[in-house]
């Protein structure tokens, strides 16, 4: 055993693939960031206030998963700070990790020095320990609220609504707000007085189209690998799959990483595209569980009806069945069911997420209706749903 485990350790550390691994990892920032220049100028204008002392504008900056707005704003600012010394500071907060008010403030404490306990005290304590914290570093911070539809969803827009107003009790320090998200029906979630203030500046950014994505991935590859180590159908194919997913650069790379993983694992020397096909199988379940294992409670109810009726052999299911399925589910767990609308709503969210397929069929004289089925595996459902303390054993009932 012993023996093989030093094969393994010395296989890697003398890789015949992998020149530099960390090049293709999702929190890389390389020294040019390919075809997002008028994003990036865009954006270093909004921010250039800061370098004369003055507060920048906030940002609200949303555009599809993989399209490069967290690369762009942490490269922007990591330029700014440098170019501002001291007086200016950033402080990144990822709103999936830290998904309530209580959190957020807490993690931006953090940042600034000051100890907020993980829970305990009131969030008015919070919020004024972080405005004594502001006041004594008399910079200007500007703070990254990533992924912040999760926050909103969950807990409320209080904590932006505190961020977008502090200025008026600061006196040494200024802050601005840059909000990203994937949602981009996220404002509709909003105050209207939140909306106005965040939304001070607006940036897209729209996805990558093949030749784009085939252009990201040769120059990470060629940081990333030995030469030699990649078929040339690779890096090609790894674009086409993650163009048809709306220009994810973020599942491109990781096509990439995951199919040289493999192909090193197998003890090849050269990433082939059946490398690529099995990575694409790993990607496919792994996005789907985190997508699940990050949704409501009710649509999970919605997905576990679905799945159940599925596993029912249920055939032609529609919206009346699953609303009747999802009543059962939620008396089941005592908690109160939403309307018939909002399900249906519910239905059209995890079509667009690509879980399930919803097609609109004719039925004659009868008019039409909407016939649902899963787009992913059943494995795929019950990791997402196993790990929710609420959704535990609800896929194994049926009526």
């Amino acid at each position: 055993m012993v023996d093989e485990l030093d094969d393994i350790f010395e296989r890697f550390i003398h890789s015949k693939i992998f020149k530099n691994r960390e090049k293709l990892l999702p929190d890389y920032i390389p020294d040019r960031l390919p075809h997002r220049d008028e994003q990036i100028k865009k954006l270093a204008t909004i921010l250039a206030p800061a370098l004369g002392g003055s507060r920048p504008s906030n940002i609200f900056i949303y555009g599809l998963t993989g399209t490069g707005k967290t690369a762009v704003s942490r490269y922007v600012l990591g330029r700014l700070t440098k170019k501002g010394g001291d007086n200016i500071v950033y402080i990144y907060i990822n709103c999936r990790q830290n998904d309530t008010n209580y959190r957020v403030l807490a993690e931006l404490a953090r940042n600034i020095g000051i100890k907020i306990p993980f829970t305990g005290l009131a969030t008015s304590e919070v919020k004024k320990r972080v405005l004594e914290g502001l006041e004594r570093r008399g910079k200007i911070v500007i703070v990254v609220l990533d992924e912040i539809d999760h926050l909103v969803k969950k807990s409320g827009d209080d904590v932006l609504y505190f961020l977008t107003r502090i200025n008026e009790q600061l006196s040494n320090s200024k802050l601005s707000v840059i909000g990203i998200t994937n949602d981009l029906k996220f404002m509709e979630f909003l105050d209207a007085r939140v909306k106005s203030s965040l939304g001070e500046e607006e940036l897209v950014f729209p996805p990558y189209n093949n030749k784009e994505l085939e252009d990201i991935l040769r120059k990470r590859a060629a940081e990333a690998f030995h030469e030699g180590a990649l078929d040339n159908s690779v890096i090609p194919l790894c674009a086409a799959i993650a163009a048809r997913q709306n220009g994810d650069c973020r599942l491109a790379l990781d096509l990439l990483l995951k199919a040289a993983e493999i192909a090193e694992r197998s003890g090849e020397n050269v990433v082939k595209e059946e490398h690529v096909r099995l990575a694409q199988k790993e990607v496919e379940k792994n996005l789907a569980v985190d997508v699940i294992k990050t949704m409501p409670l009710h649509v999970k109810l919605v997905l576990a009806s679905i799945y159940v009726l599925t596993k029912e052999k249920v055939k032609n299911l529609t919206t009346g069945l699953i609303y009747n399925k999802y009543v059962y589910l939620a008396k089941i767990m005592g908690i109160e069911p939403v309307t018939q609308r909002r399900i249906s709503d519910i239905i059209n969210e995890l079509d667009m997420l690509g879980l399930i397929n919803a097609r609109v069929v004719s039925l004659g004289r009868y008019g039409r209706t909407k016939i649902i089925k899963l787009s992913v595996s059943s494995n795929s459902i019950e990791e997402g749903l196993k790990e929710d303390l609420f959704m535990l054993g609800l896929t194994e009932l049926t009526i």
